[in-house]
């Protein structure tokens, strides 16, 4: 399937900012990172970003509904924070909403639905819920994109949602969540990692919860990989257990990557 992501409005757009100057696009572009990430790990998805990638040019409107309209995808997305309030940490503006361009549109309002229900309940913020407008991307990309949604995932003039919005901890669990709509909207399959085992990952100071929980993750991705000792019988949840990762050159450093950055300052690369 195609999907093209429009995230928000730039970093030179007057007034897509928090109080405090922190721009839109420096929110919507992290989410949009991760999930394009993310669902390139499927089959059969291609995607194409629509905005200035640097975020330094704001394209009007109609430039962005070509660019929808030349790659014709499935689904479009646009990704957006919220704004209300005269001014300063306005405290009455908050929650996370969805739009689509028209509730006719039977596709859009399905996977909007699933997007937003997975969105309140990952970020636990208001349920504002799903809404009908006519947004001026959506009117313009009518011809060839066969969805349409747009997200509003927070308040950015909030400061509660908008500091919880700048974390890694809070983008993650927002991307997650329109990942997991769209796959299972969809029916996306994972792709099988075919790889040579040359190379391998250990993390050496994990617990047996730990272990296992990286085991049925990696596996699922299709890496070979195993808790040692291998025998695990009566161990306890607490009982050092080494996950250990084996695969090839090239996805040996993805994966070293990946399980840094969950934490595993300890982990290492070696030759098999």
């Amino acid at each position: 399937m195609k999907i093209t992501h429009n995230p928000g409005h730039s970093l030179t757009t007057p007034g897509k900012e928090s109080p405090d100057g922190y721009k839109e696009w420096s929110y919507t572009n992290e989410i949009v990172k991760l999930v394009i990430a993310e669902l390139d790990t499927y089959e059969g998805v291609q995607q194409k970003r629509i905005d200035d990638p640097t975020g330094r040019a704001d394209y009007p409107p109609a430039v962005r509904a070509n660019l929808v309209n030349s790659f014709a995808p499935d689904l479009h997305i646009d990704h957006h924070m919220n704004a209300g309030g005269p001014g300063g940490w306005y405290e009455a503006g908050h929650g996370i909403e969805t739009f689509v361009e028209s509730f006719a549109q039977k596709t859009s309002v399905a996977i909007g639905e699933k997007v937003q229900n997975n969105l309140v309940k990952a970020l636990e913020f208001r349920n504002r819920g799903l809404k009908e407008n006519r947004f001026l991307v959506m009117l313009n990309s009518t011809d060839n994109a066969k969805a349409r949604i747009l997200i509003e995932y927070a308040f950015m003039t909030n400061k509660n949602e908008a500091m919880k919005m700048r974390t890694v901890d809070y983008q993650q669990k927002a991307a997650k969540a329109v990942v997991e709509a769209i796959v299972a909207h969809y029916g996306l399959t994972k792709k099988v990692v075919k790889v040579m085992y040359t190379d391998k990952v250990t993390v050496p100071n994990t617990a047996f919860w730990q272990a296992s929980s990286l085991v049925q993750e990696y596996q699922k991705k299709g890496f070979k990989c195993y808790a040692l000792p291998k025998s695990l019988k009566d161990q306890e949840p607490n009982d050092p257990a080494p996950f250990v990762v084996e695969t090839d050159f090239a996805h040996a450093s993805i994966v070293l990557m990946e399980l840094k950055k969950k934490g595993y300052s300890l982990a290492v690369w070696e030759s098999l």
